[in-house]
């Protein structure tokens, strides 16, 4: 499908970033649809955050109603092609397969939804539009992420007008600009959000930023989703800060999958171990550096990543420097050389790091990418009046969405901290069913 805003892929990406699962083939697909033992109380379907019925859509698979299989996940998650791609489904539905007890590989849960959601998009399918009587409300969503997506697209299947403003020109949030180009490519990301456009969702390209906009939004909509995810990467706060080898990890992996970056150098230093961290060393690699050494301050237990993905990083080459802190940046224009200044540290019995004596080591770097998390949108999210944040979150509750301000509501990165693509949907999901009761118990009490 022809997507609605401008994008083209860059010619390399394909040869560089092949994808780290390759599609299944039908007749593979078939195979593994029918090792599934379609368990009655689906542990698989427990562990999905948006609880897609698993054994559901893998048995008609398995009697190839692809058709069936894709409008059956469609109807639990939007996303669902995206997810398929990116969710780490080793430790969600895959990891609760009941195989796992029989010492058997569990089932390849992700790969035939990918099967199942690819082969209906191939085919021309489109998410099936409910029947719903026309709503005189209408709802804006603040920020183009899954999240809100999600939120968008569920408040449209049930009659509501709805907006998403989203401040750059290509919608989808980190689907779309910061996940690895060999997990999930900005054009998979962009055609579900075109089956969204078309079920009469409407975008937006505008930042909403000042308490004039808030108030704008607040006397035009009825409801306003918070879907705004986390602001900038965290600075490292060590000397030599500026250099201008330095660039954070969204932005690196933003710019190669754009076509703005093509060369690294051959040195590269990633500081941190999420999977932010994992992703943009991985890039880095293929993107022909020598050498990518990933530093971080705590052990291998203490990583935010997931062990398969650490894995899939030494695979690709990557080295890991463990009990590391950067503590300088020397950078000399007069040759252009840049080195990065370490130390070695440790942890003691009272959990505070202490440095080793006579530990410094300095490493060769072309390129150094910061990857120590993001920060909250706080000066933006305390111009709503009346949000409660708690440690940077936005507080909501959990099982409608609804913001401690009756009109806002709010879900995604923004209230959990960062955490998975499918858990954004999830919590864009619950947030619109939250508004829709909201605005229906609201229309019933303006006419009683």
């Amino acid at each position: 499908m022809a997507t609605s805003v401008p994008y083209e892929e860059h010619p390399e990406l394909a040869a560089r970033f092949p994808e780290l699962h390759p599609a299944l083939t039908a007749q593979h697909a078939v195979m593994e649809a029918n090792r599934c033992l379609n368990c009655f109380d689906a542990p698989c379907t427990a562990a999905c955050p948006t609880h897609i019925d698993v054994p559901r859509f893998i048995k008609k698979i398995a009697t190839h109603n692809l058709r069936g299989a894709a409008v059956s996940i469609l109807e639990a998650n939007v996303l669902a092609a995206s997810c398929a791609r990116v969710c780490p489904v080793e430790v969600l539905c895959e990891g609760a397969c009941v195989l796992h007890h029989q010492q058997q590989e569990p089932i390849a849960i992700g790969r035939l939804q990918r099967f199942a959601m690819d082969t209906f998009y191939a085919a021309g399918g489109r998410i099936p539009q409910r029947k719903a009587t026309a709503r005189s409300q209408s709802v804006a969503c603040i920020g183009g992420g899954p999240a809100s997506l999600a939120c968008a697209a569920e408040l449209r299947q049930q009659g509501f007008a709805v907006t998403i403003y989203e401040r750059r020109a290509l919608p989808g949030g980190l689907n779309s600009y910061g996940v690895a180009q060999y997990k999930l490519r900005t054009a998979d990301s962009l055609r579900e959000i075109e089956q969204i456009r078309a079920l009469g969702v409407t975008f937006a390209t505008r930042e909403i930023a000042t308490e004039a906009d808030l108030k704008e939004l607040e006397s035009s909509y009825d409801a306003i989703f918070l879907g705004v995810g986390l602001g900038a990467m965290h600075k490292l706060g060590i000397a030599g800060d500026g250099a201008p080898c330095l660039v954070d990890a969204l932005e690196f992996i933003e710019s190669y999958k754009l076509g703005r970056r093509e060369d690294v150098g051959s040195h590269v230093v990633v500081i941190g171990a999420g999977n932010t961290a994992i992703d943009a060393a991985i890039a880095a690699r293929r993107l022909g550096a020598q050498t990518v050494s990933v530093l971080y301050r705590r052990g291998p237990q203490q990583v935010s990543a997931f062990d398969f993905e650490i894995e899939h990083a030494r695979h690709e080459g990557v080295t890991f420097l463990w009990g590391t802190l950067p503590i300088a940046i020397h950078h000399a224009p007069e040759d252009e050389r840049t080195t990065l200044e370490c130390t070695r540290v440790e942890v003691n019995r009272h959990g505070d790091f202490v440095l080793t004596a006579d530990s410094n080591f300095t490493l060769e770097c072309d390129l150094i990418i910061p990857a120590i998390g993001q920060s909250p949108l706080l000066t933006f999210l305390q111009r709503v009046r009346g949000l409660q944040i708690e440690k940077g979150r936005v507080v909501i509750d959990r099982a409608s969405g609804q913001t401690t301000h009756p009109r806002y509501f709010a879900g995604g990165d923004c209230v959990n901290g960062g955490r998975e693509v499918v858990d954004a949907v999830a919590d864009g999901k619950r947030a619109a069913c939250g508004i829709a009761a909201a605005l229906g118990t609201a229309k019933e009490a303006s006419h009683g």
